[in-house]
């Protein structure tokens, strides 16, 4: 019940964020819903190809689909509200990957899978909505900039199984892994921590 939760509190804070990008964008209604919707289940659905579930899990349950218009309604609706914030995207979006990592990993841990492909899940679960939401509003990844994206998933990922070992009450690896991601990203930003590039300028 509890991992359930967690599936649909990233669900909405996914559809939210893409719903606040193609608001940004100026999309029409249709635009936004569709947005919202592949930010959503963009991760979700690469994630259940690669394991080998038929139909993939938000085609088997509605609930995602109620849950996903009923967020972009709410994200037209309070629109002025929400991006009064001026870091209320940022905040959508990091919510969605902490909680949809740990939601891969769950999901790749039932299919009995090696924990570094539980990771890899993990990560991509909650990368690549935001990769497909980017690329249909014509902008760069953040997964492929320099910020600190996929590696806070990756650091979250670790912690989770670090403390598998000695923390047998499944919630709290959930939350405390998903805390992990949370305070990786925010650190990263508040203290503009990135990755190196391989770029260099010519003189």
């Amino acid at each position: 019940m509890f991992f359930q939760i967690i599936d649909i509190l990233g669900t909405i804070a996914f559809a939210i964020s893409g719903a606040l990008v193609a608001m940004n964008k100026r999309m029409d209604a249709f635009g936004v819903l569709i947005i919202a919707f592949v930010t959503a289940v963009g991760g979700g659905t690469l994630r259940d190809v690669m394991i080998g579930l038929e139909p993939v899990s938000w085609m088997r349950n509605m609930t995602y689909v109620y849950v996903i218009t009923a967020s972009a309604v709410f994200a037209v609706i309070f629109r002025k509200r929400i991006s009064y914030l001026r870091t209320s995207l940022f905040l959508f979006d990091t919510i969605g990957i902490a909680l949809y990592t740990v939601v891969g990993i769950e999901t790749g841990l039932v299919a009995g899978l090696h924990p570094i492909i539980c990771i890899a899940l993990g990560t991509m679960t909650a990368c690549f909505g935001g990769v497909i939401r980017d690329m249909l509003c014509n902008e760069i990844p953040v997964i492929f900039r320099k910020e600190i994206y996929a590696t806070a998933c990756i650091l979250g990922g670790l912690t989770y199984f670090l403390l598998l070992q000695f923390l047998e009450e499944r919630n709290y690896l959930f939350i405390i892994a998903g805390l992990v991601v949370i305070t990786v990203r925010l650190l990263a930003v508040k203290f503009k921590i990135s990755l190196p590039s391989l770029y260099k300028k010519e003189d």
